[in-house]
């Protein structure tokens, strides 16, 4: 089993995801408690403490696929947020909430369609709410 990285979590983040993940009560959602996990595990700062590197809700990042050194962009969002989907990937989704917290230069693992894990490598947090100065988002 892979080795989880350490992560940081924002106050802000924290309550709102522990909120809604007590407004879906004991209806069984995936990854609600592997999401549960992620929080209870995380190192938890004030929205203005969270180091500008750090993947917080709403956050875009680009990632390289170490197999092909191939770049790509997603935004963390609420499970709410998704709309059409593109670009944006659910905190609740299992690579959402892997995300969650990681730093750039952190790497992981992703689940491939059909089967087996591609290693992902976070280069860059194009955008972060808290380094925006954005805490009501």
């Amino acid at each position: 089993m892979e080795q989880k990285l350490p992560i940081t979590i924002s106050t802000l983040d924290a309550a709102r995801l522990e909120k809604m993940l007590a407004s879906v009560g004991g209806r069984q959602i995936p990854n609600k408690d592997d999401l549960q996990a992620e929080l209870d595990r995380a190192h938890i700062v004030e929205p203005e403490e969270m180091p500008h590197d750090v993947v917080t809700m709403n956050s875009t990042v680009t990632f390289q696929m170490e197999s092909s050194s191939k770049e790509f962009s997603l935004t963390l969002v609420y499970p709410n947020d998704i709309d059409d989907g593109t670009g944006k990937i659910s905190v609740l989704a299992p690579v959402g909430s892997a995300l969650l917290g990681l730093r750039e230069g952190d790497e992981m693992s992703w689940p491939k369609p059909g089967g087996g894990l591609l290693k992902v490598r976070i280069l860059k947090v194009v955008y972060q709410p808290e380094r925006a100065g954005d805490f009501l988002r």
